[in-house]
């Protein structure tokens, strides 16, 4: 591996000692643990746009992580860096995004407002520190140091001068700052190259295969790609190669081209960033002002325009509309009852017996409905409130 590569020989280590594996790396259990935990099963009947009962050839969240693990190993081969460290970061990174995508984040973030919000990083942060309840010793499922700081801050600082406008904005989310202040995840810093590396890679597969969602779905067609810069040249590059090609062929094509374009370019850029800067540790990247994994500024500017594509023919196309906000009134509806009601709640997600009425915080009943998946969410609220049965939104 490169000198700059996150060393497993050399990791932080974990907050709860452990005994290590002589057969695996830190990395490589981190990377285990993901894909056995609770959270990381229930992906499969979580979904990105579409709701599970639309089709059986959508995206879920599960399917979306693996791949952009996918992506993310490719990259992180490509570059010398630990393949494992960046594939678990990869896997982990949507375990918090409760039931029917953007649209009950949106919901859970209305319901918490008063009571310290809701953000679906912190809620992955939450599930592996503290809501994975398997181990006989601790809470979560004690991944290490740089497994840790990947998730926290693999969209950059969260803190500092080189912090995100959004970051900024709504401030260290309350899990990650009291967890930080017991063992310091460095928010100021960037993280490692594998955590920037899953980064970008979440970004190429969303968009690209949003793209191929919406273009199966209808909602969009290819004819109205054709302006879409980077898009819009591959689909004609196709078509002149293969002009009788069958439009699922050729929508196919098209999303393999501008992943493999992306990709490429994302190694071009960070092998230029990485020999620029003389990078020689991983402790040098976490030093700098900016990140040394991204696109070059006009594969950026394409990436802009397709996200601004997809936001205006997708996101808010009727169809989607008309889903999302059936999806976010079944979350608000099931807070407002699991709030005024905990006994409604599984005794494990309640408060301690005898307290009275067995209290729950308004964080116990986000973090219970965080963790539904689409079909239990609309069963649950069928059971409790009544009206739409399973096969809504």
């Amino acid at each position: 591996m490169r000198p700059y590569a996150t060393s497993a020989a050399k990791s932080r280590g974990r907050r709860h000692q452990e005994e290590e594996s002589a057969r695996r790396t830190p990395f490589q259990r981190d990377r285990d643990r993901v894909i056995h935990s609770t959270a990381f099963r229930r992906l499969k009947h979580k979904t990105q746009v579409f709701v599970y009962h639309e089709g059986d050839h959508y995206r879920t969240r599960l399917t979306h992580s693996i791949e952009v693990a996918q992506i993310a190993r490719s990259i992180t081969r490509s570059l010398g860096l630990d393949e494992d460290l960046a594939e678990a970061i990869a896997l982990a990174h949507d375990l918090g995004h409760p039931p029917f995508g953007h649209a009950g984040e949106d919901a859970l973030e209305g319901c918490m407002v008063a009571h310290g919000g809701f953000d679906h990083n912190e809620q992955t942060f939450r599930a592996v520190t503290l809501l994975e309840r398997r181990y006989a010793e601790f809470d979560g499922l004690n991944l290490t140091w740089e497994t840790l700081e990947g998730i926290a801050k693999h969209n950059g600082p969260l803190i500092g001068p080189n912090a995100g406008a959004k970051a900024l904005a709504t401030g260290v989310p309350p899990t990650i700052a009291a967890f930080s202040h017991d063992w310091n995840l460095e928010l100021d810093g960037f993280p490692g190259a594998e955590a920037q590396i899953a980064a970008i890679s979440d970004d190429i597969a969303y968009n690209n295969h949003d793209l191929d969602d919406g273009l199966r779905a209808g909602l969009f067609t290819l004819g109205d790609l054709a302006d879409v810069p980077l898009v819009g040249p591959i689909i004609l590059a196709v078509k002149a190669r293969y002009p009788e090609v069958e439009v699922s062929r050729l929508i196919h094509e098209t999303i393999r081209r501008m992943i493999d374009g992306m990709v490429n370019d994302v190694l071009t850029e960070s092998e230029r960033r990485l020999n620029a800067h003389s990078i020689a540790s991983v402790e040098e990247i976490r030093s700098l002002d900016r990140p040394v994994i991204a696109f070059s500024q006009e594969m950026q500017a394409n990436n802009v325009a397709l996200k601004h594509f997809l936001f205006q023919k997708m996101y808010r196309h009727e169809r989607v509309n008309v889903m999302t906000e059936r999806a976010r009134r079944i979350v608000r509806e099931l807070f407002e009852a699991l709030s005024a009601n905990p006994d409604l709640l599984p005794r494990d997600w309640r408060g301690p017996a005898g307290s009275a009425r067995q209290q729950a915080s308004e964080r116990s009943v986000s973090d219970y409905i965080a963790g539904m998946t689409d079909n239990f969410a609309m069963e649950t609220h069928r059971r409790l409130i009544g009206g739409e049965s399973h096969s809504a939104p």
